[in-house]
């Protein structure tokens, strides 16, 4: 029976709660089967060891609603349970136009945060249609199913909200295509892992402290990325190239990295990296966490020393969004079907033209520019924000042949 079918049908509404056990939903629908009804609709949550079950189905053959239900709150207090049973006409009622799915991240996630979310939802004209957990930990993310206000307006509403209440939001369109993002691209320093790869560089250098205060005047989006790369680039003259290798054994992988990478790509998502830091270490990057892409600058090394300069094109900020579209065309991916992940003021053009761009701890104006922000340590909370559970995550954990080290580099949170 279809939908416009059922629209001014009488229809029953049968609840059942109590203690969860094994057939109970089995137990529900053989004791409905021998009043010839037919399932509109069902919802089922389990919560604590507690079960809430709905069956929606059509009314009986005239004459035997009562014993039907009679019958099915006996079959419940056999079982313990508890049932109530809702004449009425038809189905739900339809969802309205503007679809979309809010992922609230906390940490921890408070009643008053989630009140807070929800009031705003409403107060925005949107239905909360149905809520949904996809992770207890490292945070308790939970997916609020939305309709009625499209979701650009919807996002603007709750942005000003989550900033206020310090928890994670991201409002994206329902639909197939949220499962379709089928590349993620992300910055390197501060966000794929702990580290600002000159720095480490610079402190074999002996200039670390003048290194860290340029970069942390570009990131600020307060200095030109191009001119602040020459100037420290230009302290590293003279070193030996010996200390790439010493540098790459002194990258950290943030937490969660490795669990990113290798979730996605057992979802069949392709995954690259763009930095303006350098090749030395993206591309032992991309060899060691299996990477479909990877671009940055290049340190020049001539007779065995760093000259103090970088050779070909510069990733900068325009670089970054211009390599984005690049993989995405190499990858076969619409742009808008891709997401971008970065921290600091170069990777807003990248943010802006993915599909799905999240700042990851990122400082204040790429907060403010990004479609969402994720602001806990740990970087595989980005596959709650695609609909990804963490059952899913540990089911491909799962396939994996050993987790323990993190090829070759230092140990990841798993």
């Amino acid at each position: 029976m279809s939908a416009s079918q059922t629209s001014d049908v009488p229809t029953l509404l049968v609840k059942i709660f109590g203690k969860d056990r094994p057939g109970i939903t089995a137990g529900l629908f053989d004791t409905l089967a021998a009043y010839s009804v037919d399932v509109v609709d069902i919802e089922q949550v389990v919560t604590r060891g507690r079960i809430v079950l709905c069956a929606l189905v059509t009314e009986p053959p005239r004459g035997l609603e009562g014993d039907l239900r009679a019958t099915v709150h006996g079959w419940a207090e056999s079982l313990k349970l508890q049932a109530e049973i809702i004449s009425g006409i038809g189905d739900n009622r339809p969802r309205g136009l503007g679809r979309s799915l809010v992922t609230v991240l906390g940490h921890p996630l408070t009643a008053e945060a989630t009140a807070a979310i929800a009031a705003r939802i409403t107060e925005s004209g949107s239905n909360i249609d149905r809520i949904f957990r996809l992770a207890k930990y490292p945070v308790t993310a939970v997916e609020f199913a939305v309709s009625g206000v499209e979701t650009e307006p919807l996002r603007t509403a709750l942005a000003t909200e989550a900033a206020a209440l310090g928890v994670d939001v991201a409002v994206v369109s329902a639909g197939l295509h949220r499962r379709a993002q089928r590349l993620v691209v992300m910055d390197v320093d501060s966000t794929l892992i702990q580290d600002e790869v000159i720095e480490l560089f610079a402190a074999h250098a002996g200039c670390e402290d003048q290194v860290a205060e340029v970069t942390a005047s570009a990131m600020r989006g307060e200095l030109d990325f191009e001119q602040s790369l020459h100037a420290r680039v230009a302290l590293l003259a003279g070193l030996d190239a010996s200390v790439v290798e010493k540098v790459r054994g002194e990258v950290r992988l943030t937490p969660g990295a490795r669990t990113l990478i290798r979730t996605l790509k057992r979802l069949g998502y392709q995954v690259g990296v763009v930095s303006g830091g350098f090749t030395q270490v993206t591309d032992d990057l991309k060899e060691r966490l299996g990477l479909d892409f990877a671009q940055a600058n290049t340190l020049e090394i001539v007779d065995g020393r760093l000259t103090g300069r970088v050779t070909g094109e510069i990733v900068d900020r325009a670089g970054k969004a211009r390599l984005l579209r690049r993989f995405a065309a190499e990858a076969g991916v619409p742009l808008s079907q891709t997401v971008a992940i970065g921290d600091g003021a170069n990777d807003l053009d990248m943010l802006n033209a993915a599909g799905l761009g999240v700042a990851f701890n990122a400082k204040p104006v790429v907060r403010e520019a990004a479609h969402t922000a994720v602001n806990v340590p740990f970087l595989d909370t980005v596959l709650y924000l695609l609909g990804i559970t963490r059952e899913e995550v540990e089911a491909a954990d799962t396939l994996d042949e050993g987790p323990g080290e993190d090829l070759g580099l230092p140990l990841d949170r798993i």
